[in-house]
């Protein structure tokens, strides 16, 4: 009976599991694929748009800044031309406007010297090569003429040290004009070169000014003052800073520019010195 019970019991549990299968569904292998993989994301460009609206911001920019350059141009042309026949006042510093002729009438006057000095460089450089090519024809001509040897070789070491002498001459006026070069091209350029923007941002305060008073004094000028004292404002803080920067600049020149002419004399003295012992 045991026997009959056990084996009805696994048949029983066979056909339930049979059963249990055949009532699961088939595995749809591409629906269970589809679940798993996620679905890539979809890179779209910027829309025309944003490049149109880019595009009209950087041309309305430039137009701004057009705008803006032809009306200051314009209110500097009318203010030179206001200045040359009367008709407008301008700001005038007189002790720095004295300084800086000053200045360009010492540029021209280094200018002229360093002209010379070159013009005196090439011409000496020429002489030193003639004595140079006498000496060595003295000494050729020494050893061909023994009746004469003794003037000739005279006369060789005369060109000789003439050559000597002349090439430490030579030294000594190209080490001045590099300094007269630096001093005038580049060191008083430097504040020629300031000078040039202060005048430029005079002219531009001036005419901004002009326009301002012009402005106040009429009935309806109340509709542009605001905007007329804004550019007055800004021209001014500019014109007040270019001028600071100038005036400090040639209190600097002033002070620098014997002691690099002192010292470029003593430092050649020295070669010289230390050439003609040696």
């Amino acid at each position: 009976m045991s026997q009959l019970k056990t084996s009805v019991s696994l048949s029983a549990e066979k056909t339930s599991i049979h059963d249990m299968l055949k009532e699961t569904p088939p595995l749809d292998i591409p629906t269970a694929l589809s679940t798993c993989t996620s679905s890539p994301a979809i890179l779209t460009p910027s829309s025309p748009t944003q490049n149109e609206d880019s595009t009209i911001l950087k041309t309305s920019s430039r137009i701004e800044n057009i705008k803006n350059w032809s009306i200051s141009t314009y209110k500097c042309t009318k203010q030179i031309m206001f200045e040359k026949l009367g008709k407008s006042s301008r700001t005038v510093d007189a002790e720095l406007e004295t300084q800086i002729d000053q200045l360009r009438e010492t540029q021209k006057k280094y200018i002229n010297i360093l002209r010379l000095a070159r013009a005196l460089t090439s011409h000496f450089y020429h002489v030193v090569q003639t004595q140079h090519a006498l000496g060595e024809a003295f000494s050729e001509l020494a050893q061909k003429s023994p009746e004469l040897q003794e003037e000739f070789l005279y006369n060789s070491e005369t060109q000789r040290n003439l050559t000597k002498n002349g090439e430490t001459l030579l030294g000594a006026l190209n080490f001045f004009i590099s300094s007269v070069n630096t001093l005038c091209n580049k060191t008083i350029e430097d504040t020629l070169q300031s000078i040039r923007q202060y005048e430029a941002a005079r002219i531009e305060y001036d005419a901004y000014r002009t326009d301002l008073e012009s402005m106040s004094t009429k009935p309806d000028g109340t509709i542009g003052l605001e905007e007329a004292q804004q550019g007055y404002e800004l021209h001014r803080q500019q014109f007040m800073k270019l001028r600071a920067e100038v005036t400090i600049k040639m209190k600097f020149l002033d002070e620098n520019r014997v002691r690099i002419i002192i010292f470029y004399y003593s430092k050649k003295k020295k070669i010289y010195i230390y050439r003609h012992i040696k």
